[in-house]
């Protein structure tokens, strides 16, 4: 017999105080934390607790006492269900004060190192349709909000194509109007789902694995090149070859409409053959002159008006004056090596991925640059003295880590190579805070600059100088 799970009391008329990680706000009631998602600080909310510790307390409002002075209207339809632009009822300028904050407080509290003054956060220009790359799953389990529920709404089908819902893998949400990427990927979207519906295409159900439709991706470039990609499950040439040609006829903005059959059970793509139906199996970027390759598996970031503002820092922070040995530590396809190589005199770039060295690669090749090198492989098996001292020691280190930031082994090492300067490009100031910590006896940050590179998230990048003492 199972226990029936006890009732978590109703907090009434709770003042929210500040900004928490991942973004929720926070409150504090009888001198516990109280976790609350969609409500800024300065309103005054009733929370149904949802978990409840000794320290601390996570909750959602079930209603609005009074909503904050710096309260704004959210812009999307789907805000609040799902799942992204968790911000957008927080103005502009006050998302980005918060930012600031959370640069400062995890540097400061977690990396216990002393800190210059940090730059004011570099906001973004572009606050909507910003993203050049967007993923979208097919699914036959449409998730309906509680409006759709409360309302007695009755659908023919419960086929959706959108985004996850978090915390439920096989439900979808149905996107109407997506405030992230140029709106032409909207028309995209909506086109082919219209399509499939009218067709009788089956969406994919991810628990019994069947179905033909199964992930849409949309990619663009800031100079109007546009990538899309049409993931089957599967193999049907005859009604693959009707949507690809509807495709083709409806969108001739598309300079590379690719498909992949992927009968695999998990939705990744990187293993998988990608055919080109139609145009090249790559667009181009360009950033500066410089002229950047994308295929289908490329990482790039997902900003590009930012990345170049990011990049830019980042080349100011190394202060190459053409002599400089430079080291791009998780080079991924060689973008701040190639953007940085003019004004060094080598760079060699390390990065786990295959794939994304030959991008860097080609990349290098498509610019006309010959003084770079790239590396595949874990950072920690080939960042070693043997490698320093086979291809010279580095004047400069850049390193862009992923989330989970640098391996002690790869931190060892970089105190090894003794560069003079570190530019250290971090996606996550909490793990950069960690490894400031761990570089401060040979090193002092003398530079700190937030970018702004996802308006209306809790996320936010940070670049941080640190020379040698």
């Amino acid at each position: 017999m199972t226990r029936k799970r006890k009732q978590l009391p109703l907090l009434e008329n709770i003042l929210v105080t500040g900004v928490a990680a991942e973004g929720k706000a926070i409150a504090k009631v009888d001198g516990r934390a109280v976790f609350i998602p969609l409500a800024v600080p300065g309103d005054v909310v009733d929370v149904q607790l949802t978990r409840k510790k000794n320290s601390f307390a996570e909750g959602r409002v079930v209603r609005f006492e009074k909503y904050s002075e710096t309260r704004t209207e959210p812009f999307c339809v789907h805000f609040g269900v799902c799942g992204g632009c968790k911000w957008q009822m927080l103005p502009y300028v006050e998302q980005l004060k918060h930012k600031q904050q959370q640069v400062a407080d995890n540097l400061e509290r977690i990396g216990k190192v002393d800190l210059p003054a940090i730059t004011p956060i570099m906001g973004a220009p572009q606050t909507t349709f910003y993203r050049n790359k967007l993923e979208f799953t097919f699914s036959n389990k449409k998730w309906l909000t509680e409006a759709q529920i409360a309302g007695g709404e009755t659908f023919d089908n419960m086929n959706a194509l959108g985004f996850h819902i978090p915390g439920m893998f096989d439900k979808v949400l149905d996107i109407n109007k997506c405030w992230l990427q140029d709106d032409l990927s909207n028309q995209i979207r909506n086109a082919v789902r219209e399509f499939c519906l009218e067709n009788g295409y089956p969406f994919f159900d991810l628990r019994n694995q069947e179905g033909l439709m199964r992930t849409l991706i949309i990619r663009n470039s800031s100079i109007g090149e546009w990538m899309v990609i049409v993931v089957f499950y599967e193999d049907d040439p005859e009604r693959r070859e009707k949507l690809m040609e509807f495709i083709a006829g409806k969108f001739p903005q598309i300079t590379s409409l690719l498909y992949i059959v992927n009968q695999k059970a998990n939705d990744t793509i990187t293993d998988q053959e990608v055919i080109a139906w139609r145009g090249r199996d790559h667009i181009y970027e360009e950033m500066e002159g410089l002229k950047f390759k994308i295929g289908p598996k490329s990482f790039f970031q997902t900003n590009s008006e930012q990345a170049y503002n990011l990049y830019r820092v980042a080349h100011d922070f190394a202060q190459l004056s053409g002599e400089e040995t430079v080291y791009d530590l998780y080079t991924g396809t060689g973008s701040i090596a190639n953007f940085v190589a003019r004004n060094a005199k080598k760079v060699v770039g390390i990065e786990y991925v295959p794939e994304a060295i030959q991008d860097a690669q080609e990349n290098s090749r498509l610019n006309g640059i010959d003084n770079t090198v790239f590396f595949a492989g874990d950072m920690k098996d080939i960042l070693t003295a043997g490698f320093i001292t086979e291809h010279g020691r580095p004047d400069v280190i850049i390193t862009d880590p992923p989330r989970a930031g640098m391996h002690n082994g790869v931190i060892d090492t970089i105190l090894l190579a003794e560069p003079e300067r570190i530019v250290y490009v971090s996606c996550n100031p909490a793990t950069q805070a960690r490894d400031l910590s761990l570089l401060d006896s040979n090193y002092r940050v003398t530079r700190v600059q937030p970018v702004d590179m996802f308006p209306h998230t809790h996320h936010v990048e940070n670049v941080a100088l640190l020379e040698k003492r």
